[in-house]
């Protein structure tokens, strides 16, 4: 197969690397060189300009508050480019911290707001003295299926969009409304790390399928050999949330 490559934009990895957003790169990454697409991956620190037109999927990673403050400046900065690029369909994976940047503010718990870029209709809140929502999490997904993972957050989120999915066991967007993360546009949005990827080969592939349509590339990926992923996911969740693998062996057409 011989294709113009697929560029991958990994923003402020230098900044927000908490919860080994590598890991998600690197998923990205061999899923597609494994179906003989080329990939190039542009590593964007925070004293580069993001050039979004080069662009065809942005993972925005974790990180701490500090962090996060100065990801939200350099982001203001880019924001009118961020944003006509999303809106004419660019691919955006956001994790913990990056996801609470698309919105309009992070309140932290002194009351101190960090805007955001306004990407989403959607304000996150630190509550002074709430405890965390920390744990392992999964969630159930119309697009994918079951998603799993591990959350740790503050913040308690609310949005006016689509939810990723519906929290199966842990706490999502703000531990009452039984939903996590954001679905809007091609915005994948959510709270669930460990790195996020390698747990959810189904979820990667949605991502893929977002970027290389978006790129005009042929968006129809050939099943990989995933038994070891879903092995891994099994072992998981029977061992951290039992309740969940009937679930699972459903999604998987198990007996």
């Amino acid at each position: 197969m011989s294709h113009k490559p697929l560029c991958i934009a990994h923003l402020y990895p230098d900044l927000l690397n908490l919860y080994a957003d590598r890991g998600n790169i690197a998923v990205l990454r061999r899923r597609l060189e494994w179906r003989s697409y080329e990939v190039e991956v542009a590593h964007v620190t925070h004293s580069e300009i993001p050039d979004f037109s080069r662009y065809h999927l942005v993972l925005l990673g974790g990180g701490s508050d500090r962090e996060q403050a100065i990801v939200a400046e350099k982001l203001r900065a880019c924001a009118p480019a961020f944003r006509s690029a999303v809106e004419d369909g660019l691919p955006v994976l956001a994790i913990c911290g990056g996801y609470q940047l698309l919105g309009e503010y992070y309140q932290l718990p002194s009351g101190e707001k960090v805007p955001g870029i306004g990407l989403v209709d959607m304000v996150t809140e630190a509550i002074p003295d709430a405890p965390r929502l920390i744990g392992n999490i999964a969630v159930w997904s119309d697009e994918i299926g079951v998603i799993v993972g591990f959350e740790n957050h503050g913040g308690r989120t609310r949005h006016g969009h689509r939810p990723l999915g519906r929290v199966l066991h842990g706490h999502g967007n703000d531990g009452v409304s039984g939903h996590e993360g954001l679905r809007h546009l091609n915005i994948w949005g959510t709270y669930v790390h460990g790195p996020l990827l390698p747990k959810n080969p189904a979820l990667a592939d949605a991502v893929l399928r977002d970027a290389l349509a978006y790129a005009h590339l042929p968006d129809h990926l050939e099943a990989l050999d995933d038994r070891l992923e879903h092995e891994a996911r099994a072992a998981f969740v029977s061992l951290r949330m039992n309740e969940v693998a009937p679930m699972l062996k459903e999604e998987a057409g198990s007996p």
